[in-house]
């Protein structure tokens, strides 16, 4: 694809649209910090819900994308972005990508001989018999089984400038929450286990973008979700059966390219879920 004539953008206009909402994003989470003692309780839980969903929002589109297809065409806009991303989201950008790539080396996989998975985030990591992990204990435990320093340390041995980065995403993203709660240290507590429950329900979004996937079958490695006002929101999220089968593919094409393959992924036994993947636990899921 040819570069747009506007060359900060390194691959399409269309990525105004997730700059733009990152740029918002963390304009939400000062306001709703500096506007804690403002708000009435009847109004801070329902923001304090829609801050925890905006975290797996922003995880799963904003900063997803930017992974996949770095928005910008020079290096540093696009380290500035990703910090802008860790800050707001509360987790170093840089060190997720690897993870996330991590978990594209494997699809999901199941356990091999070894007992291991390639993906460190498979639904089969933990299940039993081949089967997937329980989508609970996924959802909420996920977060605290995580251990990316091996993933650190590979960084630090092949790519050290990106190592570097990572240090300075944590430390920046520790600074700003520490100067979050010197304004106010009672608004950063209340929103902490939000927090949580916002990458609790990125967990929950990423089960069931692959529960009933094949990770056997490229084309069926991922699960999609079609709902057009899902995918209006998540910046097409939904057709991840698609992006696992074409990763680096950009996000604004991913519709198209799923109408080019139907064909091949109903033969495929391609899985797709009537709802946002967010909602999968509502479905009543076929056992084969």
């Amino acid at each position: 694809m040819a570069r747009p004539a506007y060359r900060l953008l390194a691959h399409s206009l269309w990525d105004l649209i997730p700059v733009a909402l990152g740029l918002a994003h963390f304009a939400f989470v000062v306001w709703l910090v500096l506007a804690f003692h403002a708000l009435s309780w009847w109004a801070l839980l329902p923001l304090a819900l829609v801050y925890a969903v905006s975290l797996s929002w922003s995880i799963n589109s904003i900063s997803h994308n930017q992974i996949h297809n770095a928005y910008f065409t020079p290096a540093w806009l696009n380290r500035a972005f990703d910090l802008l991303l860790s800050v707001t989201i509360g987790f170093s950008q840089t060190l997720y990508r690897d993870i996330h790539n991590r978990h594209h080396r494997g699809n999901s996989d199941r356990p091999g001989a070894d007992g291991k998975t390639i993906d460190p985030l498979s639904i089969y990591q933990r299940g039993k018999d081949g089967q997937p992990e329980n989508p609970w204990a996924y959802t909420f435990l996920s977060f605290f089984r995580d251990d990316p320093k091996p993933i650190y340390d590979e960084m630090q041995r092949k790519r050290p400038a990106d190592a570097r980065w990572v240090k300075v995403e944590i430390g920046v993203t520790v600074a700003f929450y520490l100067g979050l709660a010197i304004c106010d240290w009672r608004a950063v507590l209340v929103l902490l286990p939000f927090w949580y429950l916002g990458q609790a329900l990125s967990s929950l979004n990423g089960y069931y973008e692959h529960f009933g996937g094949n990770p056997d079958s490229p084309i069926a490695w991922g699960v999609s979700a079609y709902s057009p006002l899902y995918n209006l929101l998540w910046m097409n999220n939904g057709y991840h059966a698609e992006h696992h089968y074409r990763p680096k593919m950009h996000w604004t094409r991913v519709k198209a390219f799923h109408r080019d393959i139907a064909g091949q992924q109903r033969e495929a036994g391609v899985k797709d879920i009537p709802v946002a993947h967010g909602l999968g636990f509502l479905v009543a899921h076929r056992k084969d």
